[in-house]
């Protein structure tokens, strides 16, 4: 049985995005590619927004043994639209066999663990906003691990058709 309390939660999931946010911005100040500095710079500010946000829950927490009410956010935002437009600007501007490409398939595992133990906790949490903020929480992560997922299919599908490996 788990025995971590809430607010070791909490510190797991700071954590988690402080070591994300560390990842893209590293990447984003290596590459050579601009459209791949922009994508993950845009990320490393969404897991800065994340951190402040799980701060701000964990000292409301730690102060009143509840959660605050969380908003959850209205359908697609500008990253999102600003994500599809640079996602065929990187692929015209990346090696599926080099750095950035190797970034963006350590960058899925990193969302996807990220998504498990969002969604792990809201299954578990018997607090309404608890659950809303984690649900939340997955639902960013899982945006994020969608849109490298797609980018590294169309890289490798990339690599397949440049080296003739379709059967047909």
């Amino acid at each position: 049985m788990d025995t971590k309390t809430t607010t070791d939660i909490l510190k797991e999931a700071i954590l988690l995005e402080q070591r994300g946010r560390a990842f893209y911005s590293n990447i984003a100040a290596q590459t050579q590619s601009e459209a791949v500095k922009r994508i993950f710079t845009m990320i490393a500010d969404e897991e800065q927004e994340h951190i402040r946000f799980l701060s701000d829950q964990y000292r409301h927490y730690q102060k009143h043994s509840f959660f605050m009410n969380v908003a959850l956010p209205a359908g697609d935002t500008a990253d999102d639209v600003a994500r599809s437009v640079l996602s065929e600007e990187m692929k015209s501007q990346i090696s599926a066999a080099g750095f950035e490409a190797a970034a963006i398939s350590a960058a899925m595992d990193f969302e996807a663990k990220a998504v498990e133990l969002y969604s792990s906790r809201a299954v578990s949490a018997e607090d309404q906003n608890e659950k809303a903020l984690y649900q939340m929480l997955a639902e960013w992560e899982r945006g994020h691990h969608k849109w490298l997922m797609r980018i590294d299919k169309d890289l490798r599908e990339q690599v397949w058709y440049d080296n003739n490996f379709w059967p047909f």
